[in-house]
């Protein structure tokens, strides 16, 4: 049992550094849809047209912006957001898209920068607390992070990405009840996401909680049958009750969805695979 704990903080990591690549990956942009159509050549196409008929729009290019990120062009985003705030400096939102753009581009100083501009236009903007926070959890800067997830909690409680961020950081701090309270009460205000599962299931795992561990954590593959975190703690928790076989298809499971998964690896040592 000793030597599965020593491997709990890497799990952990593993979790925290997954759930940050889907937060930042994907072009996914704050207060827009999730349409696969957005980034399309027509879609840009149209909104291009729209620009040359009235190009003072400033909404047309901080529209074509987000299309222009939905398609992976970030330079052409971040052209189009600077032209669209030249033309309304104070569209808040177009500050927070494009500080979402220059976090996918590994620029998170001028990402925090635009954050706080769009924060100074509308003190109460949930979505750039967020985002903000979340450069600050990055960076180690834990206090300033507590700051700007504690501030939406405190506006708004039904928030579930600022119980969920607030909790990966009292994870990362050990402090796992506190952690397993904002997990839970993410997981209330929006039971589809997986990742608050995965991570509840870490921390109970931490806590010596395999059973619940396991409960969440079979929760969290069940939403997301490509999480190759939540297979190989699952298998661990599988491990910590004593049942190898299904510990076994479990780390193998997450082997072969990410080769590089050294909880599940060390985990088929240990079980034999």
């Amino acid at each position: 049992m000793s030597r599965i704990n020593k491997l709990l903080p890497q799990a952990a990591l593993l979790a925290m550094a997954t759930l940050l690549s889907a937060c930042q990956g994907g072009g996914v942009y704050q207060g827009v849809p999730v349409n696969s159509s957005v980034g399309s050549s027509t879609n840009i196409a149209s909104l291009t047209s729209v620009i040359e008929s009235n190009p003072s729009d400033a909404n047309a290019y901080s529209t074509r912006g987000i299309a222009y990120g939905q398609a992976g062009k970030l330079d052409l985003a971040i052209e189009d957001f600077n032209q669209a705030l030249q033309l309304n400096p104070r569209s808040y939102q177009t500050y927070a898209n494009r500080a979402l753009v220059y976090r996918r581009l590994g620029q998170n100083d001028l990402a925090v920068s635009d954050y706080t501009r769009a924060i100074n236009i509308k003190p109460d903007y949930d979505v750039a607390y967020i985002g903000r926070g979340n450069i600050y959890r990055q960076q180690g800067n834990l206090n300033a992070a507590l700051t700007d997830f504690n501030s939406v909690i405190a506006r708004d409680s039904s928030d579930a990405k600022a119980f969920y961020n607030r909790g990966l950081i009292y994870q990362g701090q050990n402090q796992h009840a506190q952690a397993i309270e904002d997990f839970a009460t993410a997981i209330g205000l929006n039971p589809k996401a997986s990742a608050p599962y995965i991570a509840r299931g870490i921390s109970y795992l931490a806590v010596n909680d395999p059973s619940a561990a396991f409960s969440d954590l079979s929760m969290a593959v069940n939403l997301d049958r490509d999480s190759s975190v939540a297979w190989a703690n699952r298998g661990l928790a599988l491990e910590m009750q004593g049942n190898a076989k299904d510990a076994r298809r479990n780390f193998t499971r997450a082997l072969t969805l990410d080769n590089s998964n050294q909880i599940a690896r060390e985990g088929l040592r240990r079980v034999g695979g």
